[in-house]
């Protein structure tokens, strides 16, 4: 048997190809989908079936372009109510392919419906050699059960706790965990970097598998759930129909910086993918920043929701092709276009330039000692409990989708993070907001941290 796992950082994602006798078989693909047709042809073989575990909320999966591609059928939970050709299957289906044998478990819980896909390799053992979790369990974590319209988040996550203990427990320890998420994704809470596990680690080590009774279950699964984005939605209902091929989207526009700033004025966004010093130091006003970096996408989506319709900032054509495809996965396409030339075009067009300032933590320090500024943090709410600075206000990054922080506008402002990505972002939507004086803090409270300063813990 050939198996491979495909680990999409920006999206923290992992897909899965495994094939026995020439057939493929893909799991859980990611939008673009050339690397398994590069893999099936690197391995001699055809992808002929394409599982889904669950419909995806968080990115817009290819499962259609590829299914178009190579003639593959696709699989996909009865209740998931799919509206693309497909097979709907349910707990005991079975599909045989050369050696390998994939079994279905329903295990409802994280969405209606979800399933896990029990995997044996007949040449090596009449046993299960490894289960692709989906989203129903991770490493050290389980799906998150607040993404349904149908059911409660208390009902899904009664129904998690039975699927784990009734169907996905009774493996044996050996058996290899391979989810569909690591650390970083916003599916769960408090999933490990690995990307493979096995039950009995999780039995032993994973939170939410050692609460026995499901009552408590329930009660701790929907509690502090961090901020679910807008948009997870909506790529729930694009998967759901099957989104369209890559190949449809409309090439990027050249855009002048007379007409940017034209543009900006009148409210477009301008999003700037450059590393967060390389804003700080210089950029379009009244641009936002999220750097291509980090979980681009994921903040793209979660910030500016999927009808925005940005205009790209980058330093290279590489980078403005990069940014358009990450952006396209999470299902932003209405991108205006670029500006041509980038930040030196603009500069060289006679518009004036902005920059963030940016501050050591001594000197964060010294400067809330004397009182002459006040502290913003944008953390998350376990980041924030597990210790912050004293006296910081905290308004998570999630929120500002929403509104800005209930801030003094006229007190000068320094915002951190943990380790500077997001703060650079927070930092640009409030210049954008009318706050003008801004800072950054370099490193974040890691370099808090480091620097031995004293830190709070505890509720807000």
């Amino acid at each position: 048997m050939y198996f491979e796992q495909f680990y999409l950082g920006c999206l923290a994602h992992a897909s899965y190809m495994l094939a026995s006798a020439g057939e493929a078989i893909v799991v859980d693909p990611q939008r673009d989908v050339e690397i398994y047709l590069q893999a099936a042809a690197a391995h001699e073989v055809v992808i002929r079936h394409i599982f889904e575990t669950h419909l995806h909320a968080d990115f817009v999966s290819g499962h259609n372009e590829l299914a178009s591609r190579t003639g593959a059928k696709i699989y996909i939970g009865e209740q998931a109510g799919a509206r693309f050709p497909h097979v709907a299957v349910r707990d005991g289906f079975q599909l045989q392919v050369g050696q390998v044998r994939i079994s279905v478990l329903e295990t409802p819980g994280h969405t209606a419906e979800s399933m896990c896909l029990v995997i044996t390799d007949e040449e090596k053992s009449a046993e299960p050699w490894a289960v692709l979790t989906g989203d129903t369990l991770f490493l050290g974590d389980v799906g998150r059960p607040d993404l349904s319209r149908r059911h409660t988040p208390a009902q899904l996550a009664g129904m998690l706790y039975d699927s784990l203990h009734n169907k996905i427990l009774k493996l044996d320890d050996r058996v290899l965990v391979y989810p569909a998420h690591g650390a970083g994704s916003l599916c769960g809470r408090n999933m490990r970097a690995e990307r493979v596990s096995t039950i009995g680690t999780e039995r032993m080590t994973n939170y939410a598998l050692q609460i026995r009774s499901r009552e408590e279950f329930v009660q701790q699964l929907t509690s502090n759930l961090p901020t679910r984005p807008e948009y997870f939605q909506q790529d729930a209902e694009i998967n759901r129909a099957g989104a369209s091929s890559l190949s449809d989207l409309f090439p990027l526009r050249a855009i002048e910086p007379v007409e940017l700033k034209k543009l900006i004025d009148e409210g477009a966004i301008g999003l700037d993918v450059r590393a967060g010093d390389k804003f700080a130091a210089s950029h379009v006003p009244g641009s936002i920043n999220i750097a291509l970096a980090g979980q681009f996408a994921s903040w793209a989506g979660a910030l500016l929701g999927l009808a925005a319709n940005p205009v790209l900032i980058a330093d290279s054509d590489a980078a403005l092709a990069e940014a358009r495809m990450r952006l396209a996965r999470v299902g932003l396409e209405n991108v205006s276009g670029y500006l041509n030339g980038g930040v030196a075009a603009w500069n060289a067009a006679g518009f004036a330039l902005s920059s963030i300032p940016q501050i050591k933590a001594e000197v964060l320090r010294e400067r809330l000692e004397n009182g002459t500024l006040q502290l913003l943090d944008v953390r998350r709410e376990s980041e924030w409990e597990a210790g912050h600075i004293k006296d910081a206000t905290w308004w998570p990054l999630d929120n500002f989708k929403v509104s800005p922080p209930e801030i003094d506008r006229s007190v000068p402002v320094a915002v951190h993070c943990k380790g500077g990505y997001r703060s650079i972002i927070a930092c640009s939507l409030l210049r954008r907001a009318g706050f003008e004086n801004v800072a950054d803090v370099i490193g974040g409270f890691d370099a808090w941290q480091q620097a031995q300063l004293e830190v709070t813990a505890g509720n807000r």
